[in-house]
């Protein structure tokens, strides 16, 4: 078990203090943004929530123009013995072992004008998770820290987003907007483009989904909270420098980024060289009422990945004729390679309780998997349930199924003997890799959360001979 090192501490009281800091601002730095709606005409106060309502620790100002925030979240994971005929370089290690992961983050943002923002943000995270994160393609913890081949991840606190957000009004009705980290507007305009350059994960942006996004508050798995087959451009860490634009109209949005790939798969350090590697991504997304007074989403993401990656088939022909004594991605590495792909993600709500939502995904998959996991087509169902009949309205739960696979060549590839950076059991008796997940997250006060955490993986790594897994976890997560 990898237990919080003593620097945890002194850095949540530091980001307790910051974030107490920004309760009270000075009136001078408050801004009146345009209104969402008919101001009130005897001027009162809006209705207060009550404590058992409040969602973090300290509030937060709906007008400064400024915001601090910090959240922390640890997550504890264990599995048991578990039966495999072999073992690899990149596997699951079959005995029963225990890791914890925890991440910080300070959240600061300033507004320049009603529709220039600054945002950056502040990250520790620490914990490889078990296994140290490989021998699974849907890899159970989001947070845990994944290792780069050659080189030592720092320990230090680093900059993790970094970026300028524009917004250009197309219309005078106004919308309403949930304040927060990513964007200090209550209200915006209904037609509109939003623009934003620097640091900054695709993440934040493309694939979201209410009933699965969020491994804070609600699942943990790696394929579950992200479309597998989407190799978005990241680092290690999960960050990258690019730019997005946005085009949102009611209904309706359509978005694009161009951002930068890692030097290397699953690499800490990015190729600033757009003319030979870069990531373009665009997404669309339509909501609507498919059942009345419900609120559905559906959203179609297609990727496009240039960079330096090796070729599967090419790997399994020169371990044949004998050129490398196993099959060898990097050593068929080309730069301007491409890998492309796309993703459906809906969401419906079924009542004001009750949710269900899904994904799927292809891609190619003849190149390398090369930023965040080796899935070449994953399906997803689920559903979510709030705590209202039980009295705990701020209380959720989510159950959900995903299964991933891999190309032929790709199997081929494992089945011979190759590594990826995540996979590699030596051999291969291919099957998907079908993982079962529920949880159960409880709200103790205002912005203390703990949660209980259940995965049953099936082939693991897609490794019949492998498994299955069972991984509980518990998870704390602070909202300051």
């Amino acid at each position: 078990m990898r237990f919080v090192r003593s620097k945890f501490a002194p850095q949540l009281c530091l980001f307790l203090a910051a974030s107490w800091c920004a309760t009270t601002p000075a009136r001078g730095q408050d801004a009146s943004p345009p209104s969402a709606g008919p101001s009130s005409a005897d001027g009162a106060k809006p209705e207060e929530p009550a404590p058992d309502d409040r969602v973090t620790l300290f509030p937060h100002s709906e007008t400064s123009r400024y915001w601090i925030s910090g959240q922390a979240n640890i997550v504890f994971q264990w599995h048991p013995t578990f039966p495999a005929k072999y073992s690899g370089p990149n596997s699951l290690t079959p005995q029963a072992q225990s890791a914890t992961t925890h991440i910080l983050t300070l959240y600061t943002a300033l507004e320049l004008t009603h529709t220039t923002e600054v945002i950056a943000d502040v990250e520790d995270a620490t914990g490889g998770g078990i296994g140290n994160s490989v021998g699974l393609a849907g890899i159970t913890d989001l947070d845990s820290v994944r290792t780069v081949q050659g080189v030592q991840l720092s320990r230090a606190p680093y900059l993790s987003r970094l970026m300028l957000h524009q917004i250009v009004p197309l219309s005078s009705k106004r919308v309403p907007a949930e304040r927060g980290p990513l964007g200090l507007a209550t209200s915006l305009p209904a037609r509109r483009i939003e623009f934003r350059i620097g640091k900054f994960s695709l993440a934040d942006f493309f694939d979201n989904n209410s009933g699965g996004s969020d491994s804070h508050l609600q699942f943990l798995n790696w394929t579950v909270d992200n479309n597998g087959v989407w190799d978005y451009a990241a680092n290690t860490r999960g960050y990258t420098d690019g730019a997005m634009l946005e085009y949102d109209d009611r209904r309706w949005a359509v978005r694009f980024a161009e951002a930068l790939m890692p030097k290397v798969a699953n690499g800490i350090h990015l190729d600033a060289d757009l003319a030979r590697a870069r990531s373009e991504n665009l997404e669309g997304q339509l909501s609507g009422d498919l059942l009345p007074g419900r609120l559905g989403i559906v959203r179609v993401l297609g990727y496009l990945n240039h960079a330096n990656m090796g070729n599967y088939r090419e790997a399994i022909e020169a371990f044949l004729n004998g050129s490398t004594p196993q099959p060898d991605i990097v050593a068929t590495r080309v730069q301007g390679r491409v890998k492309f792909g796309f993703g459906l993600n809906f969401e419906q709500e079924l009542t004001s309780q009750l949710g269900v939502f899904g994904r799927y995904g292809w891609s190619d998959g003849r190149n390398e998997s090369f930023a965040y996991t080796e899935v070449d087509g994953t399906v997803q169902l689920g559903a979510w349930l709030r705590g209202e009949k039980w009295r705990r309205k701020l209380d959720k739960a989510g159950l959900t199924f995903v299964t991933n696979a891999i190309s032929r060549d790709h199997r081929e590839y494992l089945r011979l003997g190759g590594l990826g950076f995540l996979l590699g059991d030596g051999n291969l008796n291919y099957g998907r890799e079908n993982i079962f997940e529920g949880y159960y997250n409880v709200h103790l006060w205002r912005g203390v959360y703990a949660a209980f955490d259940l995965q049953h993986i099936q082939n693991p790594g897609y490794n019949r001979d492998r498994g299955p897994v069972l991984v509980p976890g518990l998870r704390l997560h602070l909202d300051l």
